[in-house]
């Protein structure tokens, strides 16, 4: 004869009070666990929001000197003499130019010929301006389009193209503060004597800044051509984040010292920039953080032992 287990009722409330504090400790282990979680994926997030800034820089640059890479390729072989075909019909196109009247004005015509000149690869990429001071080698396109100006640094159609010469002032226009991107973000910080240079086909034009100034968008008499004169001003807005007024930072050309002459090789141009150190503690840390939160997703979810 099998017995049967009677219990009492203060045992049915012992038994009741122990899966009560069993389902309690169950649930705040679950609210622990997602608060965990949440956590976990904030400080991802925020990493993530952290990093986006220098990692779009980087892209960009890296982006940036393949274009710089493949446009030297380009150069490189071309023939000579079709070289100097194009650096002589730009300086006629600049001969053109400072004799106009109006060298704001341009007609359908001219901007047909503007953007077939110095254009050897045939993307617009026409040469790239090199700043030391602050660490920036950019690529320059025809044009000031928006498309251009959200990775890279445009020709403003009107002045003289990048060719160097007896009165030119060629103008390159960039942006600031993109998250993207730096460009010309510190521009601000160039001093008079610092150097640029801007290289087109296989020339090197170097030049000294000699003149900084703000103005409002609409005075462009600081951009106009000097007779006699061979100009390169840099363009972007100022002051930063507002950008209601335009600071321009002029380059008087000189002599291009010995070691600049010879255009920097293939190789050299397709070196890319190497992943900022920031951006390498950032990622290191997003995949512990990851590592950390599968292992705890892991653990969460293993039924307990009976």
């Amino acid at each position: 004869m099998r017995r049967e287990l009677v219990l009492s009722e203060a045992d049915h409330e012992i038994f009741a009070a122990a899966e009560e504090k069993k389902r309690v400790k169950t649930k705040k282990k679950k609210k622990t666990a997602l608060s965990t979680i949440l956590l976990i994926l904030l400080m991802l997030i925020g990493i993530g929001v952290m990093a986006y800034p220098t990692f779009s820089d980087w892209w960009n640059s890296m982006h940036a000197s393949r274009a710089i890479a493949s446009y030297s390729q380009t150069v490189a072989a071309t023939d000579r003499t079709e070289l100097d075909a194009m650096l002589s019909a730009a300086g006629a196109y600049n001969r053109q130019l400072a004799a106009k009247e109006n060298q704001y004005f341009m007609s359908d015509e001219e901007i047909v010929l503007y953007n077939s000149l110095l254009d050897p690869g045939g993307t617009g990429l026409m040469a790239y301006v090199s700043i030391p001071a602050i660490r920036q080698e950019i690529p320059v396109y025809h044009g000031t389009d928006e498309a251009v100006l959200q990775t890279a640094v445009g020709h403003l159609t009107w002045t003289s193209l990048p060719a160097g010469g007896e009165s030119t002032h060629t103008v390159l226009s960039g942006h600031r503060g993109l998250p993207r991107a730096k460009l010309f973000t510190d521009l601000d910080r160039l001093n008079i004597g610092d150097v640029f240079t801007v290289t087109v086909l296989d020339e090197v034009l170097t030049y000294q800044v000699d003149q900084i100034l703000v103005v409002l968008p609409e005075e462009t008499d600081a951009l106009k051509i000097i007779p006699g004169g061979d100009y390169c001003t840099l363009l972007t807005c100022t002051p930063y984040g507002i950008n209601t007024h335009r600071l321009l930072v002029r380059g008087m050309r000189i002599e291009t010292p010995e070691p600049v002459l010879e255009v920097e090789t293939v190789s050299d141009a397709a070196q890319e920039p190497e992943l900022p150190l920031r951006l390498k503690i950032l990622t290191f840390s997003a995949m512990i953080l990851f590592v950390l939160l599968l292992l705890f997703l892991i653990r969460s979810l293993r039924k307990p032992n009976s």
